[in-house]
């Protein structure tokens, strides 16, 4: 059984995101921890990337601090490991297909299970060409996490037939980043998933609140913030993961 299913084990997920190295790796460190201590069941590290298609102006300019700082995608592996000294919830990366393939994908596959990385999520890699990364994915034990998107269809029962780890549901078509709401018919989607697999999906781009995170934590399994909290890194800085402790436990009991 894969070890994203803890996640999900203790009632609706609260998914973090947090890009690796803004505004270093200390602070990421800390900010991992202020949210894991207050209630985040899975932590989502995104790995920087020059060129980041999915994410609104927030993430991409978390990912230019960071690249700006010299973060490395091995400086990243050492920093994973370290964390999971004393880190146990899933954690998975996010990133672009370019970083594995340039790092060398085996070799970039091989590097999570060391690090302890759970799965992997690549937002640009359409679903008919995950073969390119499935069998060393499944050689390695790490899974690799489908996307569904508002878009997805009449793809959305396949997608779901063949999801592990966690499916991730796109509430809005554009990129990432805080919305005062949210459109799209989420409950279908999530009835066509339900009917198609008993993998957990969650709910993410645009959740801000805690109102929005209740709403999607009782359309699915549990909800994903990513923007929300980068703001918080971009405002305060060093002084971030005391504020994001605080937001994550606001989100959390919003779910409960």
């Amino acid at each position: 059984m894969s070890n994203i299913r803890k996640a999900f084990e203790n009632g609706k997920a609260f998914i973090a995101f947090i890009t690796c190295g803004d505004p270093d790796l200390e602070t990421t460190a800390a900010a991992v921890r202020a949210a894991v201590s207050n209630g985040a069941d899975l932590i989502e590290l995104g790995i920087p990337f020059s060129d980041p298609t999915a994410e609104g102006p927030v993430i991409q300019g978390a990912n230019l601090r960071a690249l700006h700082g010299g973060i490395t995608t091995d400086k990243i592996f050492a920093f994973v490991k370290e964390l999971r000294h004393d880190v146990e919830v899933p954690m998975v990366f996010m990133t672009y297909a370019n970083v594995v393939f340039s790092y060398g994908a085996e070799r970039f596959i091989a590097k999570c299970k060391e690090a302890k990385i759970d799965g992997l999520i690549l937002p640009d890699l359409p679903f008919e060409e995950k073969e390119e990364f499935l069998p060393t994915c499944h050689q390695y034990g790490i899974d690799l996490v489908s996307l569904i998107a508002p878009t997805s269809e009449n793809r959305i029962a396949m997608i779901a037939k063949e999801a592990e780890g966690f499916l991730y549901i796109v509430s809005s078509l554009g990129v990432t980043g805080t919305r005062s709401e949210i459109k799209t018919d989420l409950t279908s989607i999530v009835e066509v998933v339900r009917q198609n697999t008993d993998i957990p999906c969650a709910i993410g781009f645009g959740i801000s609140t805690p109102e929005q995170a209740r709403k999607m934590a009782n359309i699915s399994d549990g909800a994903i913030v990513g923007s929300a909290i980068i703001k918080l890194l971009e405002k305060y800085g060093k002084d971030a993961p005391k504020y994001i402790g605080e937001y994550v436990k606001s989100m959390k009991d919003a779910m409960r």
